[in-house]
Parts: C-alpha cells; sequence; structure tokens
C-alpha cells in the first residue's frame, strides 16, 4: 500500500509536537495500540529529527512523516533520518520538486485556487488545507474541489472530535490532521494510555 492510501486508510493523521525524543517511540506505540498507524512528527521543536529517526528505526508498524516543513534542507534531513511523507504549511515549488523526484509523498499546504493549481500543475492529487477554519472549511473545500477535479483535500485547523466525521463523509476529503489525538501536555506527562484512548475515540468518530 502506498504512502497517500495509508494516510487515507487512517483517516486521522496526528499532528505530533514533540520537546524530547525519548518521548517518540512510546507516543508511535500508543497510537498504533488506539488504531492509527500513521504520525505526522512537526518540525516546530529541535528534537523533530531525532523523534523521526528514532520511530523509523523503532516502530516498523508506524509510517512517519514530518510536518511543518519550510524549506528544503528541513525536507532532506527529514527524509534522511526516516521520514517516509513530508508536510508543509504552504507551498513551496522547491520541496515539492524535489519529493516528487525522489519519489517522496508530498501534501503541501495550499489554499487559493492559485496555490492549488500551482500543486496540479506539478502532479499532485492531495494537498493540505490550513489552516482550515479560518479558511472557510469544508464550504470552501467543497467549492474548490469543482474545478479542481480529483483533488483531494487533508484539512488541519479546526478539525475534532466532534466535526471528524462530517469531515471524512465530505467525498473530496482524502483525511484530515489534527493533534487533538495526541496533545502536548499529555506527552509531556507520559500519559499514553490516554493517547491509545484518543486514537481508538478518533477512528470511531471519523469512521463510526
Amino acid at each position: 500500500m502506498d504512502v497517500l492510501n495509508r494516510l487515507a486508510k487512517a483517516g486521522v493523521v496526528p499532528v505530533v509536537v514533540l520537546d524530547d525524543a525519548k518521548d517518540a517511540v512510546p507516543t508511535a506505540k500508543a497510537m498504533v495500540a488506539g488504531g492509527i498507524d500513521v504520525m505526522e512528527i512537526t518540525f516546530r521543536t529541535a528534537a523533530a529529527a531525532d523523534s523521526i529517526k528514532a520511530v523509523a528505526e523503532n516502530c516498523p508498524d508506524m509510517l512517519v512523516g514530518a510536518g511543518t516543513i519550510l524549506n528544503l534542507e528541513q525536507c532532506k534531513l527529514a527524509v534522511s533520518m526516516g521520514a517516509k511523507f513530508i508536510v508543509s504549511p504552504g507551498f513551496d515549488a522547491e520541496v515539492v520538486g524535489w519529493c516528487i523526484d525522489n519519489g517522496i509523498a508530498v501534501t503541501p499546504g495550499c489554499v487559493t485556487p492559485t496555490e492549488i493549481t500551482a500543486a496540479v500543475n506539478m502532479g499532485l492529487k492531495v494537498i493540505k488545507f490550513f489552516p482550515a477554519n479560518v479558511y472557510g472549511g469544508l464550504n470552501a473545500m467543497k467549492n474548490l474541489s469543482a474545478p479542481f477535479v480529483g483533488i483531494k483535500f487533508m484539512p488541519t485547523g479546526g478539525v475534532n472530535a466532534g466535526n471528524v466525521r462530517e469531515y471524512m463523509d465530505a467525498p473530496f476529503i482524502h483525511a484530515v490532521g489534527g493533534s487533538w489525538v495526541c496533545p502536548k501536555a499529555e506527552i509531556a506527562a507520559g500519559n499514553f494510555e490516554k493517547i491509545t484512548a484518543l486514537c481508538a475515540e478518533a477512528r470511531q468518530a471519523a469512521f463510526g
């Protein structure tokens, strides 16, 4: 199964912020126990690269990717550490081009028709929509999906256990991203059973 299919099958792609790489493997294992086998470790912290490496080397059941990738240098570092997919908040043609050339799945953030056109013209079929709650949510994506036939969105921002089913039921949604299934405070406190429970709850909410 290819990477984008794994993301769609998971339904919920947890956005994981790790301040300490030692928490990466327990977090990944807690998610797998809750039925979610993909995770996007964000490059917002200094521990991101080492966290990706730890999961890639120690959790064969987890598909790990890198989020908040802002430039090619970060992208290459993430992939060298074992990231299997790249997520960025905006569209960067250099990052997208490198990923395509190297067979790495990439979902750049695109919210305007101009950005989506750029992504489509580079051959992409799945894009991130962020922050979804700011840029019109489901209504915006529905309207954008009309001219961009076949494009699927991965919205992040404002998606939660209460509305995830509404998102997943829309035909133009590939998967959703969110940090509600792995709160930073629960990771820091070592409450990995809570993360397992939140992942199981999210899966149930997304797919019934």
